[in-house]
């Protein structure tokens, strides 16, 4: 069984990352979101879609358990992506609700799925995922990166 206190904290952390996320893009135009800027390769819209898809990847799909999102949405947005196409302002508000929604769902899962037949996963990081809660720490990590990537796009759209 999970360590469930300190994967509730961890999922705290998540939520209010993701609330900061959100705070931070809220007055920006689709127009905006879906600019890439000279010198990067990916857009805020973007960043947010491939966030939703790497928590589903990296605490579901390492744990053999089913994904809360489509493949569809996981081929255009996984790792090693890049934006192929305008995201619509229908399909953001969908990629927004499942960026608030899924840290509930994850949350509510951990109390009653099976998250121990973790498959080992060595990140570009150089750090090897072993467990869902490894996986949950370092899904938090990554966001930061994100975070830190969506705050650098702002600045120079």
């Amino acid at each position: 069984m999970p360590k469930l206190c300190n994967m509730f904290k961890t999922i705290e952390i998540l939520r209010a990352n993701r609330k900061a996320i959100l705070s931070l893009i809220e007055n920006l135009t689709m127009e905006e979101l879906n600019t890439i800027p000279h010198g990067f390769n990916n857009n805020i819209a973007w960043n947010i879609a491939h966030l939703v898809v790497t928590q589903q990847l990296l605490c579901y799909r390492l744990s053999g358990l089913p994904l809360h999102v489509d493949e569809e949405l996981v081929n255009e947005f996984k790792k090693g992506t890049a934006p192929v196409k305008e995201i619509n302002q229908q399909r953001f508000e969908k990629i927004k609700l499942l960026f608030m929604k899924l840290p509930e769902q994850l949350e509510a899962d951990l109390n009653h799925a099976d998250f121990t037949n973790f498959t080992t996963y060595p990140t570009s990081a150089g750090v090897t995922l072993n467990s869902i809660e490894d996986a949950l720490l370092f899904n938090n990590y990554h966001e930061g990166l994100h975070r830190g990537a969506i705050i650098a796009l702002k600045n120079v759209i």
